[in-house]
């Protein structure tokens, strides 16, 4: 049975941050614990006039092929992984000449930020670790008798357990720090993998057979979607996608869980309308759009979009297109809003946000590219379900004519920003939209025919409070996510007024659907791509 308490009296340093490294090695020398490095790590040490044994000194052997090769040695791995109390592993160290080394300290080398850098793919090779995740796993193995540190923040529980128990390090530290050096390691293989997966995807038949997904902790979660609930948020590797992984908060609250997942649903939809065609704002409740719409400014693209449902709009997520400016920031404070996330904002913006301290404002330093490839990953009982991101856009779709009657330029226009919102609805989705912006929005039904009836019961719900003579759906066009299965749907869209209809076709009543269109003096176009989002 292993000690509560492990003595530290060597340790190896090879580490690639070299953040507060000296500091560290001073305080453990000072300690009396002996050093022995490898590389620019034992460089950097010898600099600073401490006393440490390159490690080439154990193993008998310089490192060689540009230091590829210089710890994948007995001399290393038998001091990591020999059980203390035990008689045939204390006899080969002693036989072989091997130290025992009791604190390991690692950081691997950089390949999750060459690879974000967008460096080439022999730089992001040259950066994949080998010797350190070696080292990290035996040390993490052996954890009944060595402290593996991986993580600069780890440095001083280790002098505080060094200097609370007479030179030992504890073994609720050692289990901890053991924990978090294979979380490391495989979040960094996962990485690697899935770098792999997209570098060489003709290479590859079919899916891998092996999944790995890895992240880095952003931030701790108070709970989850509901407080009995625990919950955080990671950070995955690669080039990073502009939204909620990016964003800096530059005010209010902490993020829960729930802010995060609607932001991220948000800032994602108005993705899709380029910043340089048009200043474009969502507005996000439980992750589906209650208002969407361009305009000439941000501000006019806020009115347009609270007006299709100022109503669930109360306690939103804002997402703009564009940089926040003063003018949008004074309008949309004057209702309660959870978050606002945006490319950037104003030194003005900002000071008018900050009168609402807990409203959340974020910046993220661009726009997503809605054609990006990418995974989306969801969890269901004993698994996982992996899927290529929905990277499809209406402006790359040939809109097929199937009614007699064409739409108009204005009711083509229409058209494709209803489909490029309905993206981003739950399924079973529904879109009015008339000149650019949303007037009604069904979503997540069970059938769609009632998903047709919300939207058009929010259309005239819009009207009303706006004060208009009549439904909102008048003269609107719709979009749906997915085909009608019947033309009831369809003909709901005709009776609150709408005039033309886009839909991606392909269901066996797509004749039937086509003649109401037609009876209805409808027109109608076809995508060929449907847009699921469950």
């Amino acid at each position: 049975m292993a000690s509560d308490l492990t003595p530290v009296t060597r340790a190896l340093l090879s580490v690639s941050d070299k953040s507060g490294l000296v500091d560290f090695a001073r305080a453990l020398a000072a300690r009396g614990v002996a050093l022995v490095s490898t590389g620019g790590t034992h460089r950097t040490l010898t600099e600073a006039g401490l006393a440490v044994t390159e490690v080439s000194d154990l193993t008998g052997y310089p490192e060689m092929m540009d230091g590829r090769v210089k710890t994948l040695h007995p001399g290393v791995h038998g001091g990591l992984l020999a059980v203390r109390d035990n008689p045939e592993h204390q006899a080969a160290m002693l036989a072989h000449g091997i130290p025992a080394i009791d604190l390991l300290v690692v950081n691997l080398y950089p390949f999750e930020a060459t690879l974000a850098a967008g460096r080439p793919p022999a730089e992001c090779i040259e950066n994949i670790d080998i010797g350190g995740p070696a080292m990290i796993r035996a040390a993490a193995k052996n954890h009944d008798d060595v402290a593996v540190v991986v993580d600069v923040a780890d440095y001083a529980a280790i002098l505080a357990d060094l200097d609370a128990h007479a030179g030992s390090v504890t073994r609720a530290t050692r289990r901890r720090l053991a924990q978090k050096a294979f979380a490391r390691t495989a979040s960094y293989d996962a990485a690697i993998a899935t770098w792999l997966e997209g570098e060489y995807a003709a290479d590859l038949p079919g899916a891998p057979a092996f999944r790995a997904l890895g992240g880095t902790l952003a931030q701790g979660l108070r709970y989850g979607e509901n407080p009995h609930q625990k919950a955080a948020f990671y950070r995955t590797a690669g080039a990073a996608r502009p939204g909620v992984a990016t964003a800096r908060q530059l005010q209010g609250k902490e993020l829960s869980y729930n802010n995060l997942n609607d932001t991220d649903a948000a800032f994602e939809c108005v993705s899709e309308f380029d910043p340089a065609r048009t200043a474009a704002v969502v507005i996000v409740k439980h992750a589906n759009p209650c208002g969407v719409a361009e305009g000439g400014t941000l501000l006019a693209a806020y009115e347009r979009a609270l007006a299709c449902d100022p109503v669930s709009a109360f306690g939103g997520i804002v997402a703009l297109n564009r940089t926040l400016d003063a003018e949008a920031a004074r309008r949309i404070v004057e209702i309660f809003t959870e978050v606002i996330i945006a490319p950037d904002a104003t030194g003005e913006a900002v000071r008018i946000v900050a009168a609402k301290k807990n409203l959340r404002l974020l910046v993220t330093g661009g726009v997503g590219d809605p054609r990006q490839p990418g995974q989306v990953w969801r969890s269901v009982a004993g698994g996982i379900l992996v899927q290529d991101r929905d990277a499809a856009v209406v402006d790359d779709m040939d809109l097929r004519v199937v009614t007699k009657r064409a739409p108009s330029e204005r009711e083509r226009a229409d058209l494709r920003f209803a489909f490029r919102v309905a993206k981003h609805v739950k399924s079973n989705a529904i879109v009015y939209a008339r000149d650019g912006a949303t007037v009604g929005i069904g979503a997540g039904q069970m059938s769609r025919v009632d998903s047709s009836r919300i939207a058009a019961w929010k259309a005239a719900e819009a009207a009303k409070a706006a004060g208009a003579p009549e439904s909102l759906a008048r003269g609107a066009v719709v979009a749906s996510d997915a085909f009608f299965p019947f033309a009831d749907g369809l003909l709901a869209a005709a009776e609150a007024g709408a005039t033309a209809v886009i839909q991606p076709g392909g269901s066996m009543r797509d004749d039937e659907v086509i003649r109401a269109a037609d009876e209805a003096g409808l027109a109608m176009v076809f995508t060929g791509t449907r847009h699921f989002r469950h």
